[in-house]
C-alpha cells in the first residue's frame, strides 16, 4: 500500500481530519505546504518577547536611564508602529478585513502593549492620576477598542476586553467590593455584559465576526464564576443548575454552529461542577477515586470522538 493510499484510508477511518489529510499528501508527493500558522506563531512570541524586554529594560535601568530617555523612547516605538499601521492599512469596512502585511496585525499589538507600559510607567513615576490611576485601564481598553475595530485585529480585541475585565476587577475592589459572592455575581455580570456588546455589534453588522471572540471571554468567565459558586452553602445548587443550564446552551450553539470548542466548555464546566457537589455528598476515597478514574476517562473519550466527528464533517 502506498504512503498516498495510507493516508486515504486513515482519512476515512476518522484516524486524521481533512486538513492533516491534505497537509501530508501534499508532503509525500513533494507539493508545497503552507508555513503561515507556524509564521504567525513566531511573530506572536516575538511581540511577546519584545514587551517582555522592554519591560524588564524599564524596570531595570530606569534609574540610570533617566525619564526623558525612557519616555521618548517609548513614545518614538509608538509612534513608529502607530505610523507603519495608519500607513499601510486599508480604509475600514464594516466586514471582515484582510491584513495587509504579514507583520501587520502583529506591529499593532505590539503598539499597543508599548502604549500600556508607558501609561504604567508615567503613572508611577509622576502619580499623575494617584488613587484614580484605574482610569488608565479604562482608557487603555477604550483605545484598544478603537484599534481593533478600525483595524480589524481580534488579538487587539482580547486585550481590549481583558483590560476592561481589570479595570471592572480593581474598582470593585477599590469600591469596597471584596466578598467573594460580590465578585462572583460582578464576574457573571461581566461575562452577560460581554456577550450582550458582541451580540449588539453583530446585530448591527460592525465587525460581526468579532462574535465569537466575545462569546469566548464571556463563556469562560461565566463558567468560571458558576463553578466557584457550587461551594455556597446556600445557593450552590442554583449555581449547579445555572452551570449545568448554560453548559446544555453552549452545546447546542457549538453543535448548530459547528464550533467544538463551545461543545468543550458544555461538556467540562458542568462535568466538574456535578463531580464536585456529588463528591462532595458521597464522603468516601474509595468511591472518589474510581469516580474519578472511570467518569474522567469517558469524558475524555467522548471529547476526541467529537472532536474527530467535527472534523470528519468540515
Amino acid at each position: 500500500m502506498t504512503i498516498l493510499r495510507r493516508l486515504e484510508a486513515w482519512r476515512e477511518a476518522g484516524a486524521i481530519g481533512a486538513a492533516q489529510h491534505d497537509t501530508l499528501s501534499a508532503l509525500a508527493t513533494g507539493e508545497r505546504v503552507s508555513v503561515n500558522l507556524e509564521l504567525n506563531a513566531l511573530l506572536y512570541v516575538g511581540v511577546l518577547s519584545i514587551a517582555a524586554g522592554i519591560g524588564w529594560t524599564v524596570q531595570t535601568y530606569f534609574t540610570s536611564l533617566g525619564d526623558a530617555t525612557i519616555i521618548l523612547t517609548l513614545t518614538a516605538a509608538l509612534a513608529g508602529c502607530f505610523y507603519y499601521c495608519f500607513t499601510r492599512a486599508h480604509p475600514y469596512a464594516p466586514g471582515e478585513a484582510e491584513s495587509p502585511t504579514l507583520a501587520f496585525d502583529y506591529v499593532l499589538y505590539l503598539a499597543c502593549v508599548v502604549f500600556g507600559i508607558e501609561l504604567g510607567y508615567l503613572e508611577t513615576r509622576f502619580a499623575i492620576l494617584g488613587d484614580a490611576w484605574r482610569h488608565y485601564l479604562l482608557a487603555s481598553a477604550v483605545v484598544y477598542f478603537g484599534l481593533a475595530y478600525r483595524f480589524d485585529n481580534r488579538l487587539v480585541l482580547s486585550l481590549a476586553l481583558s483590560t476592561l475585565a481589570g479595570w471592572f476587577g480593581v474598582s470593585l475592589t477599590r469600591w469596597g467590593f471584596g466578598a467573594a459572592d460580590t465578585l462572583r455575581m460582578s464576574a457573571i455580570a461581566y461575562g452577560g455584559v460581554v456577550a450582550g456588546l458582541g451580540a449588539a455589534f453583530r446585530y448591527v453588522e460592525i465587525k460581526p465576526h468579532f462574535f465569537e471572540t466575545y462569546l469566548h471571554l464571556a463563556a469562560t468567565v461565566l463558567f468560571v464564576a458558576l463553578l466557584t459558586g457550587i461551594d455556597d452553602g446556600q445557593f450552590g445548587l442554583v449555581y449547579l443548575a445555572a452551570l449545568v443550564g448554560l453548559g446544555t446552551v453552549a452545546i447546542v450553539y457549538g453543535v448548530h454552529y459547528r464550533r467544538f470548542a463551545f461543545v468543550g466548555y458544555g461538556v467540562v464546566f458542568p462535568y466538574l461542577g456535578i463531580s464536585f457537589k456529588l463528591l462532595q455528598l458521597v464522603d468516601d476515597a474509595f468511591f472518589g477515586m474510581t469516580y474519578g478514574i472511570v467518569s474522567g476517562t469517558a469524558v475524555l473519550v467522548l471529547l476526541v470522538y467529537l472532536a474527530r466527528r467535527f472534523a470528519r464533517e468540515e
